[in-house]
């Protein structure tokens, strides 16, 4: 197991979230740190772990400085990183101790040159550790469909077997993108792979001010995420993907290349027009508001 550890600045909480992969389960675990260029204590406390480490190797890498997306993207392309299984970590979480072996546990009933990628529900927590709420379960079944226009776990959850990071890693080689788990969700569905949700949550989601994403658990989360939308940060987040999608379309089965063509039109045309391709599209968000919001970014011109 190769765990893809992204830092930034994360010296208030990553003792905790370190521990919390050291105490996993599962007993070979290889972490690679990159290190986005912090100012704070977090690159001597990685130090201080590397030295401890007894499940595997512990390598802290210098990261581009570029982004948390670019982060993750040198760590997928890293050709050095060798592992079986991939898992991506944030700096500020807390893992359950079975979060990797449930992981493993899936994944090992289906044939491993399948690409597959794990992910879970995630209890939200407060800065010191109050529960918050659990994430939102999907209503339905993960699929590339879905992963066009919503990202369906936190990349803090994710695994990947070796198919599965090869196949992302080939596909982030030629693009960028606007995170790494959303990504890796639209490359392993669209490509024809296995995507595993488990209901139950492995992760202790930290929310604080820091966070680059967020949790969607509460209304004034989803508030924030409309006002996103109108302002056309969702447009935008769309053109990336979208673009990093066509540059990987020979990865892609025929039927996910037919659902980006059907999905391309809904930005195009009259109102009439972007509906009628929405239908056939059939692209869909996993909740009754997701939908509802979807409609309304097609209305608007916000998708």
């Amino acid at each position: 197991m190769a765990v893809l550890l992204g830092t930034k600045n994360g010296g208030s909480f990553l003792e905790e979230q370190l521990r919390s992969v050291a105490e996993q389960h599962h007993p070979n675990i290889d972490v690679w740190a990159s290190d986005d260029g912090s100012s704070d204590d977090t690159l001597p406390m990685l130090r201080r772990w590397a030295d401890h480490w007894s499940k595997g190797a512990f390598v802290v890498l210098r990261g581009p400085d570029e982004g948390f997306a670019e982060n993750f993207r040198a760590l997928l392309t890293n050709a050095t990183i060798e592992a079986d299984y991939f898992a991506f970590c944030d700096q500020d979480d807390i893992w359950e101790r079975h979060k990797l072996a449930t992981a493993l546990t899936r994944m090992a009933k289906i044939d491993a040159s399948v690409p597959q990628l794990y992910c879970s529900r995630t209890l939200s927590i407060s800065e010191d550790g109050r529960p918050l709420g659990h994430s939102p379960l999907p209503l339905r079944e993960p699929s590339f469909r879905n992963a066009l226009v919503q990202s369906l776990a936190g990349g803090n959850t994710m695994v990947l077997n070796r198919s599965a990071r090869d196949l992302v890693a080939r596909a982030s080689m030629r693009a960028r993108f606007v995170s790494h788990d959303w990504w890796s969700y639209q490359i392993v569905s669209a490509s024809g792979g296995v995507v595993h949700y488990d209901a139950e949550p492995m992760v202790r989601y930290r929310q604080h001010a820091g966070n680059q994403i967020g949790a969607n658990s509460t209304w004034a989360a989803r508030i924030v995420r409309l006002r996103r939308l109108f302002a056309g940060q969702f447009y935008d987040w769309t053109d990336i993907n979208m673009a990093a999608l066509e540059a990987n379309r020979d990865l892609l089965t025929e039927e996910s290349r037919a659902v980006m063509d059907a999905f391309r039109q809904v930005r195009d045309g009259g109102l009439a027009n972007r509906f009628s391709q929405l239908r056939r599209s059939r692209v869909y968000r996993q909740s009754i508001y997701g939908n509802l919001g979807l409609y309304l970014a097609v209305a608007f011109r916000r998708i």
